[in-house]
């Protein structure tokens, strides 16, 4: 009479296979996940070759951002094309204990080459904002409130008026656009064409 036969085992093997290859694939995809993450980073910009004339071309879908004042790690990052205000200061680090964030709109898009300055809280001593230009005029696209309302005829409301606008549409193309923020007219923006600049 023949002896009966031991349970077959591949069976249990082959499941123990199937397992073992789905948790490799698994921290495979882990790690290549991880990667691209750490790959998305914004990082700073030690050092820019310049093209053939000195020109430096950003290529198509970067923006070059220099961040300033009261962040962790001020200097030049590249982001992406539809990066905001918050993606800028999150890839310098973050912001400082004195930063004043109710002076910047985080939620802002960015625009390719621009400045942004994270101004200190009540403007203490030190703190980190545009310098002035040599020739005394006032810079729209970086001056802040306190700074706009060293010109004529323009008080806090006018002031916060323009940086709100900056915030909302961008940077100033010309002097011009000042007539687009509202309580701003052609009277107005004479008194203070000269004194101005973008």
């Amino acid at each position: 009479m023949p002896q009966p036969q031991p349970p077959s085992t591949p069976p249990r093997r082959l499941r123990l296979s199937i397992g073992a290859a789905v948790v490799l694939g698994l921290v495979v995809l882990s790690g290549a996940v991880g990667i691209g993450v750490l790959r998305g980073q914004a990082s700073p910009v030690q050092s820019l070759p310049l093209a053939e004339g000195g020109a430096s071309p950003v290529p198509s879908g970067e923006l070059y951002v220099h961040v300033l004042g009261a962040v962790e790690r001020p200097g030049l990052y590249v982001l992406d094309l539809d990066a905001r205000l918050v993606d800028a200061v999150a890839a310098a680090g973050g912001t400082t204990d004195a930063a004043d964030l109710a002076a910047v709109n985080l939620a802002r898009l960015l625009e390719d080459g621009e400045q942004v300055v994270v101004p200190v809280a009540g403007g203490a001593p030190g703190a980190a904002g545009p310098a002035p230009p040599a020739d005394g005029r006032i810079d729209l696209n970086t001056a802040d409130q306190a700074a706009l309302e060293t010109l004529p005829r323009i008080g806090p409301a006018l002031a916060e008026r323009i940086v709100a606008w900056r915030e909302e549409n961008g940077r100033f193309q010309s002097v011009d656009d000042l007539l687009a923020v509202p309580g701003i007219g052609e009277k107005l923006l004479a008194g203070i064409r000269d004194g101005v600049r973008v």
